[in-house]
């Protein structure tokens, strides 16, 4: 005589699956607190960045004459994450960390590359 399997999961492996998902609820919790905590040096951190990657790709841009894949060389250890965008119209680099801070730099003539009021 053969016995008929039960569909139903063994008691064991629906425990260690809702132990599973409550192991994950509380390591996501733990990174959203870590991501609160450290908001403020982390938004100064991009903010600086930003306008630091913004001047000098400026000035190595419209200064030095070099391409804007040349410049973006130029950036700190660090900085991976900041992207520079050219506006050649307007002799204008942006530099953006993604989601948190965006600067932008202009040439002017009798001061070099001079960052846009910055309110940061």
């Amino acid at each position: 005589m053969v016995k008929a399997r039960s569909k139903a999961r063994p008691k064991s492996a629906s425990r260690a699956a809702a132990r599973g998902w409550w192991i994950m609820a509380l390591v996501l919790a733990g990174a959203a607190g870590l991501a609160w905590y450290y908001r403020t040096p982390a938004q100064g951190y991009a903010n600086v960045s930003a306008a630091y990657a913004a001047r000098v790709a400026c000035s190595c841009r419209f200064v030095a004459g070099r391409s804007l894949e040349d410049c973006d060389k130029d950036k700190l250890e660090g900085m991976e994450l900041v992207t520079l965008v050219e506006d050649a119209d307007a002799k204008s680099v942006t530099a953006r960390f993604p989601l948190l801070a965006s600067e932008t730099a202009t040439l002017r003539k009798g001061y070099g590359c001079v960052l846009q009021k910055w309110e940061g």
